[in-house]
């Protein structure tokens, strides 16, 4: 009956029937278990670069773009899209300085440019907001410091950056934020001069001068703020501290060799007997 609605031979209906899978179509079914897996546990944030990374890394095997590519695809599975980040608004500067950085988004070695940023996140259903400050360096795309308030003010930038001294005693590097309040404020010039610091900032109204910074927020956003409602400031903090570690030690990352931010730092300064 099957084969007259289908219109196909009772000879064809056996033949599938008693078809052997062959080795690659075995393989393909293993791989899609893992994509599924991986899309689950990750949330839901792996294209299919990453996804590869993942896949290859976590169970050593060394599969092509093009092929994970194509069993997303007919699974129907995708990354998560990102959505655009908000303005900031402007604010008077006691001090500024010039854009040192410009722009050249890589160094040599840790320790030898740093970002840092502000940004807010909203708890649903009140009028409670959660401010994160970081610091990030650019050689390995590591978070150095953090530190969670609920007031963006001066404690979140400075606690931030004597956190930061504290696990890098000895480093003095370009230092690149912004033209916040508190980052043009004489007092966080004099703590930059004490460490022996240059200041480098943005220009008015260029987010991309503080590039990098702003697509860890992007990132960071999309793969764990945009998945969840967060009805509780302890839960968003938790989620936060959470990413961060998760960023830091298990994020593979092409341009890292497809290392993580952690992984690459801590073989660099090993080469540099740090």
């Amino acid at each position: 009956m099957l084969c007259e609605i289908l219109k196909i031979t009772r000879s064809s209906y056996y033949k599938w029937l008693n078809r052997v899978e062959t080795k690659q179509e075995r393989e393909n079914h293993e791989i899609a278990q893992i994509i599924l897996e991986y899309h689950e546990l990750f949330e839901r944030i792996l294209g299919y670069r990453r996804m590869t990374y993942w896949i290859n890394r976590l169970n050593q095997r060394q599969y092509n773009e093009k092929r994970i590519r194509r069993l997303m695809r007919m699974m129907g599975i995708s990354a998560v899209i990102r959505r655009k980040r908000k303005g900031h608004k402007k604010s008077t500067p006691e001090v500024t300085a010039e854009n040192v950085l410009n722009r050249e988004f890589s160094a040599t070695k840790p320790n030898e440019k740093w970002l840092t940023d502000v940004t807010e996140f909203k708890i649903k259903g009140t009028q409670t907001k959660l401010y994160l400050s970081a610091i990030l360096d650019i050689y390995d795309k590591s978070i150095i410091s953090y530190y969670m308030g609920t007031s963006n003010n001066n404690h979140l930038v400075f606690k931030t950056f004597d956190l930061a001294i504290k696990l890098n005693s000895n480093a003095k590097p370009m230092f690149h934020n912004d033209r916040g309040y508190q980052y043009t404020s004489k007092i966080f010039k004099n703590k930059l001069e004490q460490q022996g610091m240059t200041q480098s900032m943005s220009r008015v109204g260029r987010c991309i001068d503080n590039g990098p910074m702003e697509a860890f927020w992007g990132t960071l956003k999309a793969e764990m703020y945009y998945l969840h409602q967060f009805h509780d400031i302890n839960e968003l903090k938790s989620s936060i501290i959470k990413y961060i570690k998760f960023y830091n030690e298990q994020r593979f990352q092409a341009k890292l060799k497809g290392l993580t931010p952690t992984a690459y730092r801590n073989q660099a300064l090993s080469q540099l007997n740090i």
